[in-house]
């Protein structure tokens, strides 16, 4: 009791640390994110494969047009989230200004890692102003520019953000991550990392059939000097699953 008495005493403000110096709401806020689905991201020598998982809470919603975890945040990068919808919009919102002030002031996009440090330096603002909170969502970018051409971030609600080959966030980013570690090679192909987000997607997974209605599917791309980013409808999804021999896999 008493710990937890104290506990509670730096638990109410973002702005307070613990004696362990310990920030108790971001930790909290990444625990939202472990109860979200999971997102993978893969970084190809060809472009980028974003890959989640989707949480279907009723049979009876009607199905949205757009995705439920990809977003587009301007013509070089978009990105995968897990954890609050809403957080995640207002995050995005500010991204796709950000980028485009950008290309209004120099006439040309904006460098990914530039925007990205630039979103995470507000999702740190928030864990350091009284009454605010951190955003609950975690975010995987993907984006390719002149510099350094495809690259690939994970963010989390601290503002922290780290430059990945392959990664994951959400409920099953431990095992994915895992699985990724231990799988990818840096010569891989991008139809091979799809197959290979399916068959991490599979494992990492409660349910124990994948199909349209439980996955989205996302790649950035470059063709004819331009930035192709192509979300999977539910037919590409369904065809791409059929053709990763998951049980060949298993064994």
């Amino acid at each position: 009791l008493p710990c937890l008495e104290m506990a509670r005493r730096y638990d109410s403000r973002t702005t307070i640390f613990s004696r362990d110096g310990r920030l108790f709401q971001v930790e909290y806020a990444m625990g939202a994110i472990s109860h979200a689905g999971t997102a993978i991201g893969i970084l190809s020598k060809d472009g980028v494969v974003l890959a989640a998982e989707k949480k279907v809470t009723s049979k009876l919603l009607e199905s949205k047009g757009s995705s439920e975890k990809m977003y587009k945040l301007d013509e070089n990068l978009a990105c995968a989230v897990a954890g609050l919808t809403a957080d995640a919009n207002i995050v995005i919102n500010y991204a796709r200004l950000t980028a485009q002030r950008h290309l209004v002031q120099f006439n040309e996009s904006t460098p990914i890692e530039s925007l990205v440090q630039t979103v995470c330096d507000l999702k740190q603002s928030y864990t350091q102003y009284g009454g605010l909170r951190p955003f609950g969502v975690s975010f995987l970018y993907a984006g390719w520019d002149r510099h350094l051409g495809f690259q690939m971030y994970k963010s989390d609600p601290s503002g922290n953000y780290n430059g990945w080959k392959a990664t994951s966030i959400g409920s099953g980013e431990t095992s994915a991550t895992s699985l990724l570690k231990t799988d990818y090679d840096d010569e891989i192909s991008l139809e091979d990392a799809l197959k290979l987000a399916v068959k991490v997607l599979s494992k990492t997974m409660d349910s124990t059939t994948l199909d349209h209605q439980k996955l989205e599917f996302a790649t950035l791309t470059r063709k004819d000097d331009k930035t192709v980013f192509k979300v999977y409808d539910g037919e590409e999804i369904d065809a791409l699953v059929k053709s990763t021999d998951l049980k060949k896999d298993d064994e």
